[in-house]
C-alpha cells in the first residue's frame, strides 16, 4: 500500500476529514511534519480541503527564525497559504510548555481563520515511543491508548505510517527538510527510547512499534466504549446549572469503578477541562467514590470536584453565596444564586389551611414585621425549629443532608433577628398560626424558571 493509500485510510477509518473543511496544517520544518503537508496537498483535490500553514516559532533555539523562513518558502512553492506565530514558552518543564503554547497557538489561528480541523505530523513511531513511556509510568489502560488519532479540532492523519515510509516518500517527491538537534537529546526519555531502548527491542523478525501500536488500538477500544457507557450515565445521573454538575454519588459508587471515575473525567470535560488527567487526578476521581471521599475540593485542571454528604459536584467556580435582600409583605424577590423565587401574601386566616409542602409556610402576620431579611448563613448562627429545640444552624443542614456547596445559597428567612424558616426545609418556632390568627402571612418558594423576575 502506498503512503499516501495509507493516510487515506488512517483519515477513513477515523473519520478526519470529511471533505470540504478548511485545515490548519502544523509545520515545524521537520520530516514528519513536511510529510504532512505534501500529503495533505495532494488530498486536496480529491477532498476539497482548504489548507492553511502555520509554523509555530518557540523561539528556544538561535536557528529558530532560520527553520520559519523554510517553512515560509517551502509553503510558496507548494502553493498552500502560510503564517508564522511566535509564542512564548511558559515556566516548568519545557517540553509541557512549548506544548501547551503551541497547540494553544493552533487553536488561535484555527479560530480566527474558520478552521475546522487541525493536523499534526504524529506518526507510529511516535505512538509506540508513547505507549512504551507511558509503560514505563505505570500507566492504566487510558494512557496505554496512546495518542488520540482525533481530539477535538485535532487530527492525525499520519498516525498510521512509519517515519522510514515518510523519508521515503520526501526523498520520492524531492523534498527536503530540517532535522530539529533536540531530537537527538538523550536527556529526554522520548530520545532515549527512540535511539536507544526500540532499536535494541525491536531485534530481527519483530515489530515492536507494530506491537506497540496494536497495544494502542485495543486499549482505544476500551477507552472509548468506557467513554460511550460513561456518557450515558452523565446524562442519566448528572443535574446541571450553569458552569457545574451534580450526581449522587452513592449511584456513582454502584458502578464499577472505573466507570464511576469515568463519569467525573466526563463531567469536568463537559464544564471545558482539556488537560489529561494524571494519575493522581484518577486516584482523586476514585476517593471520590470511595468510603471516606474528600473533605475539601480537588482541583481537576480547569475544574474542581467536590463531595458532600451522597452529593458531588463538579464546578468551574464555588456556588455563589446568596446577596441580602429585603422582602416586602406581600411581595415577591428573585434569588438568582438560589435560582428560586421567594413570594409573600397575605391572606385572610378563616378557612384558611396550613400548607402541606415543604417549599410553603405560614406564620401569624401580627407576629412578623411587614419587611423580611432573606440572607446566607453566617458563622455563628442558630435555628429553633418549629416543634424541635434551637440549636447551631450549621448541624441543622449537616443532618438534613444539605450538600456543603449549597449552604452558602441557601435562603433564610430573618425577622427581627431571627430566622423564621430556613426556606424549602423547615420553619422556625416564631409566628405559628393559631385559633385566634386574622392575617396570614404565607411565603412559597419556587424555581426561578417558573416565574418572572422583578428583583
Amino acid at each position: 500500500m502506498s503512503v499516501l493509500a495509507a493516510v487515506e485510510r488512517t483519515i477513513r477509518r477515523h473519520a478526519m476529514l470529511a471533505g470540504g473543511e478548511r485545515v490548519v496544517v502544523a509545520v515545524s520544518g521537520g520530516r514528519d511534519s513536511v510529510a504532512l503537508l505534501h500529503l495533505l496537498r495532494r488530498l486536496a483535490g480529491p477532498l476539497r480541503l482548504a489548507l492553511h500553514v502555520v509554523h509555530v516559532d518557540h523561539r528556544l533555539r538561535d536557528e529558530s527564525g532560520r527553520d520559519a523562513e523554510f517553512v515560509r518558502a517551502l509553503a510558496g512553492r507548494l502553493g498552500v497559504p502560510a503564517e508564522v506565530v511566535e509564542v512564548d514558552v511558559g515556566p516548568g518543564s519545557v517540553e509541557a510548555a512549548a506544548r501547551a503554547a503551541r497547540y494553544a497557538a493552533l487553536e488561535a489561528v484555527a479560530g480566527r481563520t474558520g478552521a475546522t480541523r487541525i493536523a499534526v505530523g504524529h506518526t507510529a513511531d511516535d505512538q509506540a515511543e508513547t505507549v512504551l513511556m507511558r509503560l514505563l509510568e505505570g500507566s492504566g489502560v487510558r494512557g496505554l491508548a496512546g495518542i488520540p488519532p482525533v481530539r477535538d479540532r485535532i487530527v492525525r492523519p499520519l498516525l498510521e505510517v512509519r517515519r522510514a515510509e515518510l523519508e521515503h516518500e520526501l526523498r520520492r517527491a524531492g523534498l527536503k527538510w530540517l532535522e530539529d538537534p533536540t531530537n537527538a537529546d538523550r536527556r529526554f526519555l522520548r530520545n532515549r527510547l527512540r535511539h536507544e531502548v526500540l532499536p535494541r527491542l525491536g531485534g530481527e523478525g519483530t515489530d515492536v512499534v507494530g506491537a506497540l501500536n496494536r497495544v494502542a488500538r485495543a486499549a482505544r477500544e476500551t477507552v472509548d466504549a468506557l467513554g460511550a457507557l460513561a456518557e450515558r450515565e452523565l446524562d442519566r445521573l448528572a443535574c446541571g446549572e450553569p458552569g457545574a454538575l451534580t450526581l449522587p454519588r452513592g449511584a456513582l459508587a454502584a458502578l464499577p469503578p472505573a466507570l464511576g471515575a469515568e463519569v467525573l473525567r466526563q463531567a469536568a470535560r463537559r464544564l471545558g477541562a482539556r488537560r489529561p488527567l494524571r494519575a493522581w487526578g484518577y486516584r482523586a476521581l476514585r476517593r471520590a467514590l470511595g468510603a471516606a471521599p474528600p473533605r475539601r475540593p480537588v482541583s481537576l485542571g480547569e475544574v474542581m470536584l467536590e463531595a458532600s454528604g451522597d452529593h458531588l459536584r463538579v464546578a468551574v467556580r464555588p456556588a455563589a453565596a446568596l446577596a441580602p435582600v429585603t422582602l416586602a409583605v406581600p411581595g415577591r424577590v428573585t434569588l438568582p444564586e438560589a435560582r428560586a423565587v421567594l413570594d409573600a401574601r397575605l391572606v385572610a386566616a378563616g378557612g384558611y389551611r396550613l400548607p402541606r409542602d415543604s417549599s410553603c409556610v405560614a406564620f401569624d402576620a401580627a407576629g412578623l414585621p411587614r419587611a423580611l431579611t432573606v440572607r446566607a448563613r453566617r458563622p455563628g448562627d442558630r435555628f429553633h425549629p418549629f416543634g424541635g429545640h434551637e440549636g447551631r444552624l450549621k448541624s441543622f443542614l449537616i443532618d438534613a443532608g444539605v450538600p456543603r456547596w449549597e449552604r452558602a445559597r441557601l435562603p433564610l428567612v430573618e425577622a427581627a433577628g431571627e430566622i423564621v424558616w430556613v426556606a424549602g426545609l423547615r420553619r422556625g418556632a416564631a409566628a405559628p398560626v393559631g385559633p385566634d390568627t386574622r392575617e396570614v402571612v404565607e411565603l412559597a418558594l419556587s424555581p426561578l424558571a417558573r416565574a418572572p423576575s422583578t428583583r
